[in-house]
């Protein structure tokens, strides 16, 4: 249970960081740094700790594309959806679907049994962000920002699931280590094609990129990854239900945003539909 929770309150850290950093760095500028130091921080963990290294070609390329997914398109989606003028609420939202999705083709591709307490609590999860997000309908006039966050949900959604699929296979640090290499060289790409270079050295930004590589990179995400290898793909993304609401309560605390009643209330609904979601149940297995 410590885990789940330790993980779901560093992930959410990363969007009051992400905040922080947009206002000195292009994104995929400091998503390239943020990568080159992780992919340089678990190459000295692996020798250090004589982990194998070299691994065959498949599970090179297994690595590869869920670094892709994960580290490249996932991010870029979420930072230009927000660039492109979606609040950062409405793509919480969007990205929140993710459980549901995960839920859905888990059962079909893995036939892991998610049972009808189990949607419950998804859907109730959902509803619970829903409201806490305090998304508007006039919000959806971003064609082109939805556009980037629904590819930043097809991607997330597609890693978690082949994560789920290909974990076992090689050391999780090596894994780490190469989907954070890959991730490295898809940012420097997309920051050449798609962005022009900004990076103001300011100590808020080197604060807040320092605090993404060994708090979200290093901690959250390994632990994801640890998750998905012993639990079901539908139980572990129903802890992300926490992080929109968790983000808001980092916002309110870090950079004085708003927290309203009806926030506090939208925790409590997400919070029952993540404990009912995530209940352990041996029916069909």
């Amino acid at each position: 249970m410590l885990l789940p929770i330790l993980f779901v309150v560093l992930w959410s850290s990363a969007f009051v960081t992400g905040k922080i950093i947009v206002v000195d760095a292009s994104p995929s500028a400091a998503l390239g740094l943020r990568f080159g130091v992780v992919t340089l921080g678990f190459l000295i963990y692996v020798f250090a700790r004589g982990e194998r290294f070299w691994i065959n070609s498949r599970a090179f390329m297994e690595a590869c594309v869920t670094g892709i997914l994960f580290h490249g398109i996932y991010l870029t989606g979420i930072f230009h959806s927000v660039l492109n003028g979606v609040p950062a609420g409405s793509v919480a939202l969007v990205v929140c679907l993710q459980p549901l999705l995960t839920g859905a083709l888990a059962g079909y591709l893995f036939s892991e049994v998610v049972t009808s307490r189990q949607w419950f609590g998804l859907i109730l999860g959902f509803l619970g962000t829903a409201l806490v997000v305090d998304i508007g309908i006039e919000d959806f006039s971003h064609s082109v920002g939805l556009m980037w966050a629904f590819l930043g949900l097809l991607a997330v959604t597609t890693g978690t699931l082949l994560q789920k699929k290909f974990s076992g296979r090689v050391p999780l640090p090596t894994n780490n280590l190469y989907q954070a290499g890959v991730a490295t060289v898809f940012h420097l790409i997309v920051m050449t094609v798609l962005e022009p270079i900004r990076f103001n050295i300011t100590f808020p930004l080197i604060l807040a990129i320092g605090w993404q590589v060994v708090a979200v990179s290093f901690g959250a995400f390994s632990i994801l990854m640890y998750l998905l290898a012993r639990s079901s793909a539908s139980e572990t993304v129903a802890w992300l239900y926490l992080v929109p609401p968790l983000a808001a309560f980092f916002s309110w605390l870090i950079l004085d945003e708003e927290l309203s009643v009806v926030d506090l209330l939208g925790f409590l609904i997400v919070s029952l539909g993540v404990f009912l979601a995530t209940r352990v149940t041996h029916v069909g297995r």
